[in-house]
Formats: C-alpha cells, structure tokens, sequence
C-alpha cells in the first residue's frame, strides 16, 4: 500500500470518521493515540463545567458511541483498531478525570496515567486488547485504561 493510498483511507467529510478520527487528531503521523488524548481535553474542559450527572452520562454517551463509531470507521478502512482511530483515548480520557478537582497538576496527571495505562497495558487490559474484537474491543481496553488511570487519580487526589 503507498502513501497515497493510506491517505485515501480516511475521510474526514465522514461523521464516523471524523469522530473516530478524534476530529482528526488520530491522523497525526506520531503517537496518534497521545494526540487523540489531547483531543479530548478540550472537551473535558467543558464537561467540567456541569454537574457530575451530567459529565458521567456524557462519558457513557462517548463509551456506548464509541462502540458503533470505532467499529464503523474499523469496517470502512478494513483495520480492526487501526492507530488513527483515537475515540477510544477520548472516552478514556474522560474516564479518568471523572470527579477529579481540576487543576493544572490533575490535568497533566490525568493525561501522563491514562497514556501509562493505554500504552503498556497490563493484565487484564493486555488479555481484552488481544481477545476483543468490533468496535467493542477497540472501546473496552481504553475503557479499562481510564479506569485504571481513575483508580490512581482518586488517590492522588
């Protein structure tokens, strides 16, 4: 496959992928994943602005979405979990901050735990990334990763 034709692969006019895209945040040509974390934090500087109800049922919205888009944009480019498809760092981004004071620390913490977690996968987080298929087992071990990230955030914080 050239580079051209990689570069077909994509198509941000696509709201599927688009968002699973991470609003193109997953095409960055280094460490997509990262960058689709950063994607997310404009968002959570949002939802931090309403009520926890409100911040968890927009998390699980990004969660169960997330199973249709990432599974979706998968089937369109013909890559189960290809590194351009970044939803799933958004979710667990947002995962991780959940009910975390904000502060500048808490942020940078946030994002270095869950790319920690993301990154190096350790059991079980290893065990679903391998057996997990669909847009479901591109969602669940970033979901995993953020909770994770989430456990050692209430403890710092």
């Amino acid at each position: 496959m050239t580079s051209n034709d990689k570069k077909n692969l994509f198509n941000l006019a696509s709201p599927i992928q688009f968002l699973a895209l991470g609003f193109g945040s997953g095409l960055a040509p280094k460490a997509p994943g990262t960058f689709g974390t950063l994607a997310a934090i404009p968002l959570y500087l949002v939802l931090i602005n309403f009520s926890t109800l409100f911040y968890a049922l927009a998390t699980i919205l990004v969660c169960i979405a997330g199973v249709y888009i990432c599974g979706k944009a998968a089937d369109e480019l013909g890559v189960h979990d290809h590194p351009a498809i970044v939803w799933d760092e958004i979710a667990g981004f947002l995962i991780t901050m959940f009910m975390v004071p904000f502060s500048i620390e808490s942020l940078i913490l946030g994002f270095l735990l869950f790319r920690f977690f993301d990154i190096i996968k350790p059991w079980p987080i290893s065990f679903i990334d391998k057996k997990l298929q669909g847009g479901f087992g591109i969602m669940f071990d970033d979901i995993l990763a953020g909770l994770f990230a989430l456990i050692v955030m209430q403890f710092v914080f």
